[in-house]
């Protein structure tokens, strides 16, 4: 029980550490732990995980109208991971990481134009609010394929490791 645990908690910690640091804006690990999760930890954390670093960090940055267009986003993330678990090819894995940048974009960027007070609420209005945000997308889009290949780069060396050291493990007994 001990063992499990140990991983997502310093999932956390990052992530929590990660968006309270400065950074480029929307260049941030969230999306990349929700598809990390989905695709290497218990099912569960796939979905949890995100969604805790998330209330964690915006009690310290602040809660906002938008929040829950960007937690069902992470959410949504999550289940890309999930769905990306028994078939993780690079190509695969690519267009979920794509598919999580499209997705968070398409529905923050509806919550900033239905809640908020910055676009007229028409079509004219939802339109300038997604062409405003492009220069984000872009943001989005290098923060989701740096982060989420850094983990699993790291997760599958580490996991590499941990074989090799057991499998020399087994040759001296």
């Amino acid at each position: 029980m001990k063992d499990k645990i140990i991983i997502p908690t310093l999932i956390i910690i990052f992530g929590v550490l990660l968006r309270l640091l400065p950074h480029l804006p929307n260049v941030a690990p969230i999306t990349a732990i929700a598809l990390f999760a989905g695709m290497y930890l218990d099912k569960k954390y796939a979905l949890i995980l995100p969604l805790v670093i998330m209330v964690v960090s915006d009690f310290f940055l602040g809660f906002h109208d938008t929040l829950l267009f960007v937690y069902v986003s992470f959410f949504l993330s999550g289940v890309l991971g999930l769905s990306t678990r028994s078939h993780k090819t690079a190509g695969r894995i690519l267009l979920t990481i794509l598919l999580a940048s499209v997705q968070f974009f398409l529905i923050t960027n509806f919550g900033v134009w239905l809640v908020g007070h910055l676009y007229p609420k028409n079509l004219k209005g939802l339109v300038e609010c997604f062409v405003v945000a492009i220069p984000f997308f872009r943001n989005t889009i290098m923060g989701d394929l740096l982060f989420t290949t850094a983990f699993i780069l790291l997760f599958e060396f580490l996991e590499y490791l941990v074989h090799r050291k057991k499998a020399a493990l087994v040759r001296r007994k």
